[in-house]
């Protein structure tokens, strides 16, 4: 156990909360009342403004430098300074928040401050994403996709030797909190045989988790699978918005299309790779029969200490359940351990044809299913494409996203003798189609 294991901070709203604890100093950018954006540190039910801080003269050396490069409202400077920045700066922000710390005087003395999480400040997204990929590395998700469309063939044979992705769209990709508007497009109606246009009547959430390219790599380099882990920022939650109706139509041949494209919701803060330390586990040993990875994704210490447990869930409000005051209503909760693929090896993967990443480029898991029906991180499967509609408290039923629903993911870590942390929420309440 390290000596900050169950470390106190002098910010109490910190000491004993869900998410934002002294070992976890998540990352994000934020506005305080209309300013400029800026970078801040998420600390109990505050944010840690890191710029006034800076200006107050508490940060030196390789700190500092990771501060100044945070500066301008995105991350991506500090993203690319590496492991060494972003262990300099947790070590130091540590020093300034702990309880008995003797630089709280100087820190209220000279004006860095502490601002109202909730109320009074904005989030915005973390870093400026210059390319995004989702991968699909829930071996269970795609288990129970693959039924649903292909009854004989569920897994296709190259999805156990290659980590399988598509190119996302970037431009779509908003903070927790920004509105889900439903998207239009073309479906084609059970018994039709051509297609119509309208607002997609099959919309659903996909609950993933999100990774942070931190150092990118030249065109033409490939990311050892060895090294990999070390261009990891950090991780955030994700939830890949679907329109199951478009994307039955558009995704054969070349797969998701506009299906996908209409917005991507992330949770704000990133969640360090340093933070999730203590929570990072062996991969899970693959089913007898299942090939080992080819060489250029397989490493041994990947393979020891290369996957996360972090517990994952997903939540549903309905505007008839925020009218009458009923709590959100639990729809899976899964965990990280159902990667098939771990985050090192989708970075090898992603480079090995020399396709260059950036820092602030933006991976998602694909949807983490569990093996059980608790764990299922999607509509589809739990409603079974639709044929098994579920049952609300209050009599509704669901058997996709109707205007007015809100999908809350949250994630948290525990470990016996360390303190857990949280990532925070990842928001998207559905309006109607324009």
């Amino acid at each position: 156990m390290t000596q900050s294991s169950f470390a106190r901070s002098w910010v109490t709203s910190a000491n004993g909360h869900s998410d934002f604890t002294l070992q976890n100093l998540p990352l994000g950018v934020f506005s305080h009342k209309g300013s400029a954006p800026r970078s801040g540190v998420a600390i109990g039910e505050h944010i840690f403004d890191l710029e006034a801080a800076l200006a107050a003269g508490l940060f030196e050396g390789e700190a500092k430098a990771a501060v100044e490069a945070s500066l301008g409202g995105t991350l991506n400077a500090f993203f690319a300074l590496g492991r060494s920045a972003r262990v300099a700066l947790r070590q130091r922000l540590q020093e300034l928040l702990s309880e008995g710390s003797t630089l709280r005087g100087k820190i209220e003395a000279q004006g860095a401050r502490l601002l109202p999480l909730a109320c009074e400040c904005e989030m915005h997204l973390p870093a400026k994403i210059g390319d995004y990929t989702d991968f699909y590395v829930g071996i269970e998700h795609a288990k129970n996709v693959g039924k649903l469309f292909r009854p004989d063939n569920p897994l296709l044979p190259n999805y156990k030797y290659v980590p399988i992705g598509y190119h996302g769209r970037a431009s779509t990709i908003r903070p927790s909190g920004v509105e889900v508007r439903r998207p239009k497009g073309q479906t084609l109606p059970a018994g039709q045989t051509e297609p119509s246009f309208g607002p997609c009547a099959r919309l659903d959430y996909e609950l993933e988790l999100g990774i942070w390219v931190g150092q990118g790599n030249d065109m033409g380099s490939a990311i050892p699978v060895s090294e990999a882990g070390e261009h990891i920022a950090g991780f955030c939650l994700l939830n890949d918005w679907s329109a199951r109706d478009i994307q039955a139509w558009e995704y054969q041949p070349l797969g998701p299309f506009l299906s996908k494209s209409f917005i991507t919701s992330i949770s704000p803060w990133v969640v360090t790779a340093e933070a999730l330390e203590p929570f990072r586990r062996a991969q899970p040993a693959r089913p007898e029969g299942d090939p080992q990875p080819l060489a250029y994704l397989l490493d041994a210490h990947d393979q020891a200490s290369g996957a996360l447990d972090i517990e994952l869930e997903v939540l549903l409000l309905t505007e008839s359940m925020r009218e009458r005051n009923l709590p959100a209503h639990r729809l899976g909760l899964s965990n990280s351990l159902n990667m098939y693929w771990t985050a090192a090896q989708l970075v090898a993967h992603h480079s090995v044809n020399g396709c260059q990443l950036q820092a602030g480029d933006l991976f998602g898991s694909g949807t983490l299913s569990g093996p059980q029906r608790s764990q299922l991180g999607s509509l589809l499967e739990i409603t079974e494409g639709g044929k098994h509609p579920i049952e609300l408290p209050g009599g509704e039923i669901r058997r996709f996203l109707e205007d007015g629903d809100e999908i809350i993911l949250r994630a948290r870590c525990a470990r016996e003798g360390f303190a857990s942390i949280g990532f925070g929420e990842c928001r998207g309440k559905v309006v109607a189609a324009r």
